[in-house]
């Protein structure tokens, strides 16, 4: 049976690992384009729970760690993978809803609707994954639940049966065995897992490494997760003061000093030939007060806990903040948000009446809350959202049920298909018959991406090294090649069909207007004056030329 208070400390010490294993995972990766890795955006997503988790005391229950862990995995979920283990969670927080203290069936039954969740959303699940794994781990929970009451001993065989699947993933993906890796989440739900069962078990919060994303001490030594407002490490729990009206023959000073550094930090004392004064942090203020006895009287006493201190004025704060962002009131009936990166894109997407960019993109995928905040910061009825990046679409769907108003979420996989959809709105048509014409005119654009290789990777029958250009059709990788240019004018050319009408050429911040104006040129050349060839200085890091072909 465990309590909420162990709960607390194993899901804070799942984020704690991740965030030490995130590059571990996200070199696991098997698509060698920069993207938001797995691990980035599961630690990212962890984190935001942690932050949570480390504001409540040792009375919490069960229900009410996992509901407020949930919570917070939901709001800063980011990526797919972030988005998944944010569900896995949330069906865990409903298992154990209502509950004070959590037997190993309630953990079964927890992790089987966590699991159910996760499928549900997933609209085409892929075996291999983090799915996989998440499943054959519960189906493990639930056999083993039948024989035991050791929560300890019952995660312990969920962590080895979720180890022994991961390891098996390669077999189920081929992708995964062309490259000789696990899958990534899977991967990481292990690390979470396993850091947990440490904590089960009855060890400690694992300790943040240096270059970690989060930075929680053990609620014996009590810190907030970087990020907090106040970002403090409180070792000893009360700020103790007092004076003493010395004895006419009173002992010295120093002897009560040094007493004071045996049982706290930050201590002052100050002597003349009347008082002595006394500043000591301490867990142990009685004893500093019996022991100042021992020199006089003592007079203006104070005492204050400094950890309810600091958690009230970080709850404050987190309060505050909340109170401060007040959702804006419709004032139209249709309004939009999107994700770009790159200042000529954002202007490009302002220019077609979005009322609130989300910086973001590859490598750079926004979280839930922030998708929220964009929607809530838009003065409309129904607000359509254009994620404009498959890794970002699933965290933009779950902001729909957080949102005070309408949602549509246009899938939009990339900046083109944003583009088209936006220059689709008509505002003298419905709701349904602008979400048919925007969501038929992203479908009609093919997009070209110009990129780099962010790691050496067996991709597809490519042996590609990091540094290597990428071209990728339509998202798909169509040739490496070893010059900017020239890989961009191929894939522009392989892109145009015999209906082509417009090429528009986004360069971003590494390519020069000289060579973008070039490329222009050059194209125009080859196309003919059939088919009009644009150029937009997007500025967005990534991909060196992103090509809208309609």
């Amino acid at each position: 049976m465990i309590n909420g208070s162990l709960l607390r400390d194993a899901i804070i010490s799942g984020a704690i690992s991740i965030a030490n294993k995130k590059r571990e995972i996200d070199e696991l990766n098997v698509y060698p384009v920069p993207d938001g890795d797995t691990g980035t955006n599961m630690s990212a997503t962890m984190s935001a729970a942690a932050r949570e988790l480390n504001l409540l005391d040792d009375s919490v229950t069960v229900s009410q760690a996992s509901e407020i862990a949930a919570s917070a995995l939901l709001r800063g979920a980011r990526g797919n993978s972030g988005v998944i283990l944010s569900l896995l969670f949330r069906g865990v927080s409903n298992g154990l809803n209502g509950l004070k203290t959590a037997t190993c069936e309630d953990m079964a039954n927890a992790l089987e609707l966590g699991v159910a969740a996760a499928y549900k959303a997933v609209m085409k699940p892929t075996e291999g994954t983090i799915l996989t794994v998440a499943r054959l781990a519960s189906v493990k929970a639930r056999e083993v639940s039948k024989s035991t009451n050791d929560v300890a001993l019952l995660w312990q065989e969920v962590c080895d049966e979720a180890s022994a699947t991961l390891d098996r993933t390669p077999d189920m993906l081929p992708v995964l065995k062309k490259a000789g890796v696990v899958d990534a989440g899977g991967k990481g739900l292990l690390v979470i897992f396993e850091a947990m069962l440490e904590v089960f078990k009855g060890g400690e919060i694992i300790k943040a490494e240096n270059d970690s994303a989060i930075s929680i001490k053990s609620h014996e030594n009590i810190s907030t997760a970087v990020g907090d407002v106040d970002d403090v490490v409180i070792t000893f729990t009360y700020c103790t003061e007092f004076i003493i009206n010395k004895k006419e023959d009173g002992k010295d000073a120093s002897v009560l000093r040094a007493y004071l550094e045996t049982i706290g930090d930050s201590m002052v004392v100050v002597e003349d030939d009347e008082i002595i004064k006394i500043h000591v942090h301490t867990d142990h203020p009685g004893k500093a007060l019996e022991r100042g006895l021992q020199f006089g009287a003592l007079v203006d006493i104070k005492i204050e806990n400094m950890r309810e201190q600091h958690q009230s004025r970080v709850r404050d704060n987190k309060i505050k903040a909340i109170q401060e962002f007040v959702p804006v009131k419709p004032e139209k009936k249709f309004g939009f948000v999107t994700v770009a990166m790159g200042s000529g894109i954002e202007a490009m997407f302002k220019d077609l009446g979005v009322d609130v960019v989300v910086s973001g993109g590859q490598t750079m995928n926004p979280s839930t809350d922030d998708i929220l905040r964009a929607i809530h910061s838009t003065p409309a009825e129904t607000v359509f959202v254009l994620p404009n990046n498959k890794n970002i679409i699933m965290a933009a769907e779950q902001a729909i049920k957080l949102a005070d108003r309408s949602v549509c979420v246009l899938q939009t996989r990339t900046i083109p298909q944003g583009i088209s959809a936006m220059l689709a709105f008509d505002e003298t048509l419905d709701f349904i018959e602008n979400r048919i014409m925007m969501t038929k005119a992203m479908e009609r654009v093919s997009t070209g991406q110009i990129t780099f290789a962010a790691r050496d990777s067996e991709y597809e029958g490519y042996s590609i090294k990091k540094g290597e250009i990428l071209a990728l059709d339509n998202s798909k990788l169509a040739f490496t090649a070893k010059d900017v240019t020239k890989a961009a004018m191929k894939l522009a050319r392989r892109l145009v069909k015999s209906d082509t009408n417009y090429i528009t050429l986004i360069y971003g911040a590494d390519v020069t207007d000289e060579n973008a104006e070039k490329l222009q040129t050059m194209l125009q050349s080859r196309v003919g004056d059939k088919i009009e060839v644009m150029l937009l200085n997007g500025g967005q890091s990534i991909y060196y030329y992103i090509i809208s072909v309609e």
